[in-house]
Formats: C-alpha cells, structure tokens, sequence
C-alpha cells in the first residue's frame, strides 16, 4: 500500500507519516526538504497513484492588520494552504482508483481567528472546499481535519505566551490520529474536528436558512 503526506518532514506530517509507516504504508513525503513545493502544478503532475493521500502542507500569514498586510506573504499564505490542496486533489483525482483523503484544515477554518486572518481564510477555503468538492469525487473519499492550535514548530513564536497562559495543546499525534479515523470513516465531506481532552468527530455545521416563496420552502436545483 502506498500513502503520500505533504508537509511530511515535521510536526503533524510526521505524526501522519509515522502513524502510516506503523499501518504497513510506503509513504512518500512531498516536502520543501525533499524537494517538492506543493504550489507547483507542475510538480504535481509527476505524482502517481496512491492508496491515501494527506494534504497536510500549511503555513501562518503573520499578525499584520489589514492595512499593513504583506502582498507577498498573502500570495504564499494563499498559495500553500489553498494551491495545495486544491491541485493535490486535482491530481490525485486523475490518478487514483477508489482511496481515500485528507486534507488539514484547522478550528481556524471553523471560526474566526482575528490573530491571523489570512490563515483563517485560507482554512475556510480549505473547509468548503472539501464539502463541496467531495461529492463530485465518484470513488475517493475527501475530508478534511480541523484541529485547535497544535504545538508544531509552527507556534514557536507564541510557545512561552501559551505555556504562561495554560493554554493545552493539541499534541500532533492526536491530529495524525483523527485524520487516519476520517480517511478510514467510510463516509466522505466531513470536517473532524481535534481538541484537547475530546474524542475527535465530525462537525456538525448548522444548516443555513433556505428562500421561503409563499407558504413553503423551495431548494436550490438538482446538481446545483
């Protein structure tokens, strides 16, 4: 069996890798250490059939405000987190038959985080991506992950803040572990969410109001 982790060389992808290895995978990791950058269309091409895939690669915008946000760190925001994705799955629809996969969303993607707002658009895209994108995948599975602030190198920066705070963690494993529990649900379009102390499960998103014409509701089209 062969799996594929992007983001693969530290924090959550290499909880995934190991979590894999452990289940008998060959993984192959798509990382800017081993050469791949996953905004690349063309990188992706030379990527071939898996039996699950974790589309795993992120990275944070920074604590700018609006006003004097950095155009050149939006694009990279944008093009990892969203590019990443979106051409992983391209990919990947081309060339596997039946599988699953995940991709890593965040609570950021969930709600509002005012810390880093481009993050937090990045993970709404991610999130109504893989709902809306899910059911027109005949035979892979899509989901995605969506775990609280995770203590990855990627909060280095903010690591004394949290500690001094008691603010808990979510340990990269646990993350590694709902998205092994998504990929093998059997169902597809979720979001699973991961917080500290909680049983990972998928979120359950509130429906939204439909147009009322007269005394009944009507929906959108069939395919729409």
């Amino acid at each position: 069996m062969k799996a594929l982790v992007t983001g693969g060389e530290g924090g959550i992808g290499l909880a995934l890798r190991r979590l894999l290895e452990r289940a008998g995978y060959e993984v192959e990791s798509l990382d800017l250490r081993t050469g791949f950058d996953v905004t690349d269309p063309e990188a992706w091409e030379r990527v071939g059939q898996v039996d699950a895939a974790f589309l795993n690669a992120g990275v944070l915008a920074g604590e700018a405000g609006p006003g004097e946000l950095d155009i050149a760190a939006y694009r990279r925001t944008v093009a990892v987190n969203v590019d990443g994705i979106v051409f992983g799955v391209r990919r990947l629809a081309q060339v596997m038959d039946g599988g699953t996969i995940v991709a890593t969303a965040s609570l950021a993607g969930l709600t509002g985080m005012p810390s880093d707002f481009v993050y937090s658009l990045t993970k709404h895209a991610v999130v109504g991506f893989v709902r809306s994108a899910a059911p027109r995948l005949d035979s892979i599975r899509l989901n995605a992950v969506c775990p609280g602030i995770a203590d990855t190198p990627m909060i280095d920066g903010h690591r004394a803040a949290f500690e001094a705070a008691g603010f808990p963690l979510v340990d990269p494993a646990d993350v590694a572990a709902a998205a092994w529990q998504a990929a093998t649900s059997g169902r597809t379009g979720e979001c699973w969410f991961v917080q500290p102390g909680r049983e990972p499960a998928p979120f359950r998103f509130p429906n939204v109001p439909g147009p009322r014409t007269g005394h009944e509701r009507v929906g959108p089209p069939p395919n729409f």
